[in-house]
């Protein structure tokens, strides 16, 4: 898996004016507010937490 993930829009401002930064690796830089940023998937908690209900539970 790659830890580097292409970003729709940036964190900052929101805008999708995005484009690869030369360095640090796997960052990106927004043309709107000039942030350069870069985003990390450490995985994924799937199985750990517990699906929400969407009603209430029926006393027995």
């Amino acid at each position: 898996m790659s830890r580097v993930t292409p970003v729709y829009h940036c964190p900052f401002c929101a805008e999708q004016d995005l484009r690869p930064a030369p360095k640090p690796s796997g960052a990106w830089v927004c043309g709107s507010c000039v942030r350069v940023f870069s985003v990390t998937l450490h995985g994924s908690d799937r199985g750990l937490a517990a699906p929400l209900r969407s009603t209430p539970e029926e006393p027995s």
